[in-house]
């Protein structure tokens, strides 16, 4: 016996043709909707699209009572089709049975990872969503509610300028810094790091006469060397330093000092801007850096856990950086690490929003995945170094907060990123398969929800740096739009980064430094 239902499909609360479970019941006894045929028998074919079976299993026990109250009889498909049971269920022999434990184990393992990915993915959605709502409540208070700092403290200050082959870019920068508004003292060192180029030369000939600035020369020995031979010479009490392809705006050595008048500031972190935004590669390093800057930085500005104050643009007291060694050459994260250390001493690290600075981004996808190369596997080696940190009482928020977010979401999510987007991938190629085996409906409804779940992710990543720019009224908005290319095309690139950064790691080899060629493209952009 048996009823055929022409794939209908029971599932959820809607039944797919409409009718309640007991106008199925109904359907399949009277035999008029479903095509009742007592002599060649018949199967009932119930919940054949996935999902949830409750309600089919629910069915279930009215409809055999039902059948069998009318005088039918529920036998097996063999029997319903006339083969005898060696044929339908053939016993499995010696090899087979190596063969059905080989297939056990490979689908067994596959379910595994499949289980543990929706698991992953899951609870790393809901972390990341909570994270983001974290961030913007608190990159919104420390917007609108700012520490108040002494305009009138005016400290003697030293400009330190770290310079290998810097021959293109080192006279601007130097004359950005000679037109400071600083009220104070203000002396500019330019360390030339023995430069093959002509960098020397062009600084001697520029600024060579000019009192304010100081030219000194070393062997070469990397930036922390040149920084800290810059450093041992200063005469100021404040070190700015900045990198030497950067350009200041005229008040931001004011803005920059101003937060060291409190004595519990040990360094302070400036704004720091993409300068040449003349490609589709400076134009989403720019949208990340204002999205960054103005969400995760004042965030954690706010609960006093600044993880690195950027070599394009801080200002540090001189004592504490004596105190604590200078710049160190452990990682290629030297900013980071002297940060890190400056707090791990208990000092806050503070945020001047107006102390901008711009720089020279990489303009093309082989310079920026060197640069990023480099401070992702800085970022890892700082993470490591100052690892005692991490859920220390006397770290606080630094060892709470800034050290679990690295290791969590900068460097963990990062990881696991490509894996979501070949799921994402799997999920297309499946939609396909789909279209081709079964029919439109069943691949469109799966599209759909595709299409659905990334609209939401690109939609709150669009609405978290539209937010972050609207606390810089002076930027650039158009640049938002660039989250939606910028997801499937440069956060690939960032992944990339971050997996060779954990192999490089992980194979325990030396990493150089990575200089990236100058082409003076920086203007500065002021409102």
């Amino acid at each position: 016996l048996g009823y055929v239902t022409a794939g209908l499909s029971v599932d959820g609360e809607d039944w797919v043709a409409g009718v309640t479970g007991n106008e199925i019941v109904s359907n399949v006894l009277d035999g008029r909707a479903l095509g009742r045929d007592h002599d060649a028998g018949n199967v009932i074919l119930l919940h054949d699209g996935g999902g949830n079976r409750a309600h089919t299993v629910a069915i279930l026990g009215r409809l055999i009572d039902s059948l069998r109250a009318k005088g039918d009889t529920i036998v097996s498909l063999g029997t319903l089709a006339g083969l005898p049971p060696e044929v339908v269920m053939p016993k499995v022999t010696g090899g087979g049975s190596f063969t059905r434990l080989v297939e056990l184990l490979m689908f067994g393992l596959v379910s595994v990872i499949e289980v543990g990915f929706y698991y992953i993915f899951y609870i790393a959605i809901w972390l990341a969503m909570a994270r983001l709502a974290v961030i913007l409540a608190l990159a919104a208070v420390q917007r609108f509610h700012r520490r108040r700092v002494v305009a009138s403290y005016v400290p003697a200050v030293s400009v330190v300028i770290p310079a290998y082959r810097e021959e293109a870019v080192i006279v601007p920068t130097v004359k950005s810094l000679l037109a400071q508004e600083y009220a104070g003292p203000l002396e500019i060192l330019v360390v030339d790091d023995g430069s093959p180029d002509d960098t020397l030369g062009a600084a001697q000939r520029a600024f060579g006469d000019d009192s304010r600035v100081r030219i000194l020369t070393k062997p070469n020995g990397g930036k922390a060397s040149a920084l800290n031979f810059g450093i041992a010479q200063a005469s100021g009490d404040i070190i700015v330093a900045l990198d030497a392809d950067t350009l200041f705006d005229s008040d931001s050595v004011t803005q920059l000092v101003a937060p060291l008048a409190d004595p519990h500031v040990g360094a302070v972190a400036g704004n720091a801007k993409v300068g040449n935004r003349i490609n589709m590669i400076t134009r989403m390093q720019a949208l990340e850096y204002v999205t960054s800057q103005n969400l995760d930085r004042r965030a954690f500005a706010l609960l006093d856990c600044i993880m690195v104050v950027p070599g394009a643009i801080g200002a540090w007291r001189k004592s504490l950086v004596t105190e604590v060694g200078g710049f160190s050459n452990d990682t290629l994260a030297e900013d980071q690490d002297l940060t890190l250390s400056i707090g791990r001493r208990g000092y806050r690290v503070a945020y001047a929003d107006r102390a901008i600075a711009w720089t020279e981004a990489p303009d093309t996808v082989s310079a920026l995945v060197k640069q990023r190369f480099r401070w992702a596997f800085g970022t890892l080696q700082c993470a490591w170094k100052h690892r005692d940190l991490l859920f220390r009482m006397r770290a606080g928020t630094l060892g709470f907060v800034a050290l679990p977010n690295v290791w969590i979401f900068q460097l963990f999510f990062s990881f696991i990123a490509p894996a979501a987007d070949l799921v994402f991938a799997g999920s297309l190629f499946g939609v396909l398969l789909m279209f081709r085996e079964h029919n439109t409906t069943y691949a469109i409804d799966s599209l759909s929800k595709i299409v659905l779940w990334y609209g939401i992710f690109i939609a709150v990543d669009w609405a978290a740096s539209t937010l972050a720019f609207l606390m810089e009224p002076s930027e650039d908005r158009r640049l938002t739009w660039l989250v939606f290319l910028q997801r499937f095309v440069y956060r690939q690139i960032m992944y990339f980064v971050v997996l060779r950064s954990f192999v490089a790691a992980l194979r325990g080899g030396l990493v150089g430094w990575g200089k990236l060629e100058r082409k003076a493209t920086v203007g500065v952009r002021t409102a």
